[in-house]
């Protein structure tokens, strides 16, 4: 399938050849939704902790005698039923993360893709390079792109002239096209890819 390539200046330079078993999948919600998931999971921090009775700092020593207080007995202190003691199954440090097979995800980000491109929300720029890193003149330029707040843009390189002047705009992310991921292209509207990225997208997805 072709689509469309575009300059900054919002000029057509012709078409690019996309691989229709990447770009042109249906898409299943259960598949991206149970990938998301595992990307949610791997962000949890999971240092949610309480401490238990061999944890609590304090004296072993009885609360009062165990007999002829009228009282029930009670051995420590540090127990969870006391002020400053124990808590009782309370949250414990964990890992949230679980496995997830490459296959499903590669699926995953195919069907995103093949999403974006089926709305109509796919944009192929020649190169992100700008003449000058300034907010204005990137701002100028989606302008006449006519692309829109809520955009996502992949480029072959970690830092570009459009991932530093967009870096301090809300509504605009960029991200170098290793960090690709199913949570960042659904959570934006649109999908501003750069030439060279698309080549290396292929290559990891074909693979």
């Amino acid at each position: 399938m072709k689509h469309n390539i575009i300059s900054m200046e919002g000029k057509s330079l012709g078409n690019v050849d996309l691989p229709q078993e990447i770009f042109s999948v249906k898409t299943k919600n259960s598949v991206v939704a149970s990938v998301v998931r595992w990307q949610m999971a791997g962000r949890r921090s999971g240092s949610h902790k309480t401490k238990t009775v061999s944890e609590i700092s304090g004296t072993t020593k009885k609360p009062f005698n165990q007999k002829g207080t009228g009282s029930a007995r009670q051995g420590s202190l540090r127990s969870v039923q006391f002020r400053g003691g124990a808590v009782s199954f309370g949250p414990v440090l964990r890992d949230h993360r679980f496995a997830m097979p490459k296959k499903i995800r590669k699926l995953a980000l195919k069907m995103v893709l093949s999403d974006k491109i089926a709305r109509g929300k796919l944009i192929i720029m020649d190169s992100f390079k700008m003449k000058t890193k300034k907010v204005k003149d990137f701002l100028s330029a989606m302008k006449s792109c006519k692309i829109d707040k809520n955009v996502l843009f992949l480029g072959a390189k970690k830092d570009n002239d459009i991932s530093v002047s967009s870096s301090n705009l809300y509504g605009y992310n960029a991200l170098p096209v290793e960090g690709l991921n199913v949570y960042d292209v659904l959570r934006m509207e649109s999908l501003v890819i750069e030439k060279d990225a698309i080549d290396m997208i292929i290559g990891r997805l074909q693979k």
